[in-house]
């Protein structure tokens, strides 16, 4: 088994964050848009085509804001992530277009049903991978200092 790379983008405007809306058996759950380094992509290569592919909307990235690794066997979904060990890597990005702009993904996720600006306060009532981004997100959005390297967290 190898580590992936994913690459994700934290989006915010006007104190709203905008995440992939996605649904399973258990019910809707959000996710950061961005996914998994192809080799010979640069992080902000990945980028760029996930969010093309996910939101339908390229993005102009900024500062590295978290690192967050996710080693499935440690973690809830144990039984059938047990084997999963990722690397993601969270960029500050703006939209290239407004926020206005009606987004059409060119390749949402399997999972994926739409896209939704979430208030940052209102995080905790929504079902967000990884969970533990929430308080980092509120912390970031008041201008409180965070860590980038958040460790092996869900």
């Amino acid at each position: 088994m190898h580590i992936r790379n994913s690459i994700k983008a934290v989006i915010v405007e006007e104190n709203k964050i905008l995440l992939t809306k996605n649904k399973d058996t258990e019910g809707y759950f959000y996710l950061f848009p961005g996914g998994g380094q192809e080799h010979g992509e640069t992080f902000h290569t990945a980028l760029k085509r996930e969010c093309i592919e996910e939101i339908g909307c390229s993005v102009e990235i900024g500062d590295l804001l978290f690192i967050r690794e996710y080693i499935g066997k440690n973690h809830e979904h144990a039984a059938f992530d047990f084997d999963a060990h990722q690397a993601e890597f969270y960029f500050v990005c703006q939209l290239s277009q407004g926020k206005d702009t009606n987004f059409q993904p060119t390749n949402p996720d399997s999972h994926q049903i739409g896209l939704e600006w979430v208030t940052i306060e209102d995080l905790s009532n929504y079902r967000l991978y990884p969970k533990e981004l929430k308080k980092y997100l509120q912390q970031y959005d008041r201008g409180q200092a965070t860590p980038i390297y958040l460790g092996d967290i869900n």
